[in-house]
């Protein structure tokens, strides 16, 4: 990878993401079936909106895997990074990565990449690890799973400031933060 830029140009990276209330992602299988249950007709909950802002999306293998088993790829046209370290094929024009954060971060500098979309729960706690999220915008969805994939480990701390709450009438809370 090539890091011609200097960090402090680095574009903006963002996280929008659901959890349970127990602070679970996913279940153990990596399954999201659970969603549907504050499904409402003709609200994505602000998702396009903040998606129509970012020019790139990274994520891990685990989270690009369940997606390209979803019957349409969400992702459109937008420059995709999974980061892995196992062999794969791509699906969607989409590029598999190895590095750290910073260079991945650098790496998108370098492509004039302005804000990125930072998805799955391992890449976002790594990027936060560093220092690289920006901001934070999680749906609280009414449910407790009991087990899966979190967002966050333990003896993890970061700082956040409060910049809007919202809440629907499905029980979902969506809080958007500023790290930092």
């Amino acid at each position: 990878m090539t890091t011609s830029k200097n960090i402090s140009q680095r574009p903006q990276c963002s996280v929008f993401i659901a959890m349970s209330l127990d602070g679970f992602i996913a279940r153990p299988d990596g399954g999201v079936d659970w969603l549907d249950c504050v499904d409402m007709p003709d609200e994505d909950f602000g998702f396009f909106a903040f998606f129509n802002t970012v020019d790139a999306v990274v994520f891990g293998r685990n989270t690009w895997d369940v997606a390209c088993g979803f019957s349409t790829w969400l992702y459109g046209e937008k420059s995709c990074f999974v980061l892995t370290h196992r062999e794969a094929e791509p699906k969607h024009d989409e590029e598999f990565l190895r590095g750290a954060p910073a260079e991945i971060v650098a790496e998108l500098a370098r492509r004039g990449m302005r804000r990125a979309y930072i998805d799955g729960g391992a890449v976002i706690r790594q990027f936060l690890d560093a220092g690289l999220i920006d901001d934070l915008t999680v749906s609280i969805i009414p449910i407790l799973l009991g087990d899966g994939i979190p967002l966050f480990a333990r003896g993890f701390e970061h700082g956040l400031k409060l910049e809007e709450c919202r809440s629907w009438p499905t029980g979902l809370v969506q809080v958007r933060y500023r790290v930092g």
